[in-house]
């Protein structure tokens, strides 16, 4: 019994290494924000901007019937809002960058042919790496700030288009929406939550030795 309980172990580590792929992703994030002041003030005329986004990976089939796939990665995301106050004549523009760890799980959903629709959700812990608060003609730089929240989990789902290009690499796009939660905020702090609309193109290549199937 031991020997079948070994053999199906290697099995599965064989498995698992022989289905490994690489992905690559970019595209154009929408983002809204949702802010309060240090004094819990919302400021409710913000408009959303348009920024870039870059992602990078691994992705592996988990189940024998290779409708379920796992991804771990990393990503660099942009986001941006503008805004303005008549009534007190402001003027106020948000440009931060955040580099986060992601894990996913995608789901096949079914497939024409060779184009394959998925629908996937994620997790991500964001990094603030760069960030700017302009309020009129002063610019304020956000990084390392104890008011301001340097650390967010975002949470995303969406669907996917893929094919395959060849017998190693597939092209897929995609559209994902996502919304960010507060990991840490001190008290009367600054309050930023991010939504975002992300639509994207990508590249998933096999591993040497991947005998994957897009």
């Amino acid at each position: 019994m031991k020997k079948y309980v070994i053999l199906l172990c290697i099995l599965c580590i064989v498995n698992w290494c022989f289905s490994q792929q690489l992905y690559f992703e970019f595209g154009t994030t929408i983002s809204s924000f949702d802010y309060e002041n240090s004094e819990g003030r919302p400021l409710d005329n913000l408009m959303s901007k348009s920024r870039t986004y870059y992602g990078l990976g691994y992705r592996q089939n988990i189940n024998d019937a290779k409708t379920l796939f796992l991804s771990l990665g990393v990503s660099y995301n942009n986001y941006g809002a503008i805004g303005s106050e008549s009534s007190v004549d402001n003027y106020f523009e948000w440009d931060v960058s955040y580099l986060g760890a992601k894990a996913g799980l995608g789901i096949k959903l079914f497939q024409l042919r060779d184009l394959t629709f998925l629908a996937n959700a994620s997790v991500a812990s964001e990094f603030l790496i760069r960030g700017n608060q302009t309020i009129n003609n002063d610019v304020y730089n956000l990084v390392g700030e104890e008011e301001f929240n340097n650390n967010i989990l975002f949470f995303r789902g969406g669907v996917e288009m893929q094919y395959p290009v060849s017998s190693s690499t597939a092209i897929f796009v995609g559209y994902t929406y996502g919304k960010s939660v507060l990991i840490n905020s001190a008290e009367n702090a600054e309050k930023l939550n991010l939504n975002a609309h992300q639509f994207g193109l990508g590249f998933i290549i096999n591993l040497p030795k991947c005998y994957c199937s897009f």
